[in-house]
């Protein structure tokens, strides 16, 4: 989809995201263990919404609808009804029409395009944001939370970690057609962590990770899968972090700029979306993302460009295969080459398409309904030079996100543009 009328991004916010790992993170080990606790689902709400108002000083009158994506509240939080709890943020917000999106891992993406249709439609200034706490329960409890992403009925078996073993199923049919290897995917977690080390937001941000480290098996990186033919396919190193965090954008017309008092030089363009899903629990090919494809078509395509004309981009690596296999969705690589492109360097953040800068959801984590409203701020932040160490070298025009939901069953691209 190609917005009829212009639209851009006039302002983000993103809170640390923290996890298990994280200095910032209280558990049994932290120091202030017992004495405070970790931020709740309405804190990192609220923390982002504050900060992207006073960050940019808006006046919260002037938003006319907002949406707010999140996967598993009610299970991780006991808390729905998450549009209410964005007016929580700041009393001026009152009256104003805010809305949950809930599509698993690309539930802020889709929050995302709510927000773009809302403006199509002929509002001008729209609030989105993506909020997911979950840490609050033990892992094989948040794995089943999180399995409800898949088609619970006939997936939940597969094993205790269904969605690991979800995507250790396509990279075991990835390998045995391509011959792809571990050392191959531990580049990928390699990169993420590089990047997330560079990034004081990050999840992964004091954690150090070698190729060594990511290619063996250890104590430290076991292979964790009780399925037996899946096991060996799957290491920590190659799955993104459970971790707590929110992201918010501010999307406006030139109509809402004018009101915002922003110009459009200090904004990022929305040149085009591309929303696709497909059945769960009904993949036609474990070698092909074909929803990622079909949005990363309908952006590229609407906004008149080629897969090489991306200068920067944020994909989704829920795991090292996702992000080999983004790749090849988008166009970059040919089927079966995507590691060779991981490979040359040109993704790393000296590289010609850097993918991931902040470290993606490996290193920068996956607070699930955030992650594709951080992968649109993260575009805007490389474009306006706000990444500090991480910042790409060589000024970004044209940038990629792809934020996926599931088994590849729902997917949302955008394509934006810097304004500058």
């Amino acid at each position: 989809m190609k917005p009829i009328r212009p639209v851009y991004i006039a302002a983000q916010a993103i809170t640390p995201f923290i996890g298990k790992g994280n200095p910032n993170f209280i558990d049994k080990n932290h120091p202030d263990f017992g004495k405070r606790e970790n931020p709740s689902l309405e804190d990192h709400t609220v923390a982002v919404v504050r900060k992207l108002l006073q960050d940019y000083d808006i006046d919260p009158t002037l938003i006319q609808r907002g949406y707010i994506g999140n996967f598993a509240g009610e299970l991780f939080s006991n808390q729905a009804h998450l549009g209410a709890m964005v007016a929580r943020a700041d009393p001026r917000l009152s009256g104003i029409g805010f809305g949950r999106t809930e599509a698993a891992c690309a539930s802020g993406g889709v929050g995302i395009v709510a927000g773009l249709d809302a403006l199509q439609a002929g509002l001008d200034v729209v609030l989105a944001l993506g909020a997911e706490v979950q840490t609050t329960v033990r892992a094989r409890e948040g794995a089943d939370y999180l399995a409800r992403a898949a088609h619970y009925e006939s997936e939940r078996g597969l094993d205790d970690f269904t969605f690991p073993a979800i995507l250790a199923r396509r990279a075991k049919a990835y390998k045995e057609a391509h011959g792809l290897t571990d050392r191959d995917l531990a580049h990928f977690s390699v990169k993420a962590y590089a990047n997330a080390n560079r990034n004081p937001l990050a999840h992964m941000h004091a954690v150090k990770m070698t190729l060594e480290q990511a290619a063996t098996v250890s104590d430290s990186n076991p292979e964790f899968l009780s399925n037996p033919e899946l096991k060996p396919h799957l290491r920590v190193s190659d799955c993104s972090q459970v971790t707590d965090g929110a992201a918010a954008i501010i999307l406006a017309t030139a109509e809402g700029l004018a009101k915002l008092g922003r110009p459009v030089s200090e904004c990022v363009e929305v040149r085009s979306y591309g929303f696709a899903t497909n059945p769960l629990g009904q993949v036609a090919d474990l070698l092909r993302l074909d929803t990622a494809a079909a949005a990363a078509s309908e952006a590229l395509g609407d906004a008149g460009i080629g897969p090489n004309d991306v200068d920067v981009a944020e994909v989704h690596d829920c795991f090292t295969i996702a992000e080999l296999m983004m790749y090849e969705a988008v166009g970059w690589a040919e089927p079966g080459k995507g590691a060779e492109l991981i490979h040359s360097g040109r993704t790393s953040l000296e590289g010609d398409l850097p993918v991931n800068t902040g470290g993606g959801l490996i290193g920068f984590g996956h607070p699930v309904g955030a992650t594709g409203v951080k992968q649109a701020a993260e575009i805007f932040r490389q474009m306006k030079g706000l990444c500090g160490d991480y910042q790409i070298q060589r000024e970004p025009r044209t940038g990629l996100t792809m934020n996926m939901g599931g088994d590849d069953r729902t997917v949302v691209s955008l394509v934006l543009g810097n304004a500058s």
